[in-house]
């Protein structure tokens, strides 16, 4: 007989996902869609990792052109999140 697994904790958070069909727009659309608290509430960083499991999973089916895209939405974000945690440093030493 099949017991029950029990989850040691408690999830209280919602899982988000990038909207539908974001990953087929320009850069800037991208970076800024990963970047925000509505997609990525953790921060940027998540969104990054959303994006990176993107690349890999389907970089073999993808264009030259549409990887290349998806390369200057990595870099933008790099931007987005090295900026935040500028800010989160300077939110600690005050």
């Amino acid at each position: 007989m099949a017991t029950k697994k029990k989850w040691s904790a408690k999830v209280t958070t919602a899982s988000t996902y990038p909207e539908e069909g974001l990953f087929t727009r320009s850069a800037s659309t991208i970076a800024r869609s990963l970047a925000s608290e509505e997609v990525s509430p953790k921060g940027p960083a998540s969104g990054m990792r959303m994006l990176n499991f993107y690349i890999n999973r389907a970089g073999k089916n993808l264009s030259d052109e549409r990887k290349s895209e998806l390369e200057k939405a990595k870099s933008l974000l790099s931007e987005i999140i090295a900026r935040h945690k500028g800010k989160e440093a300077a939110k600690h030493q005050a």
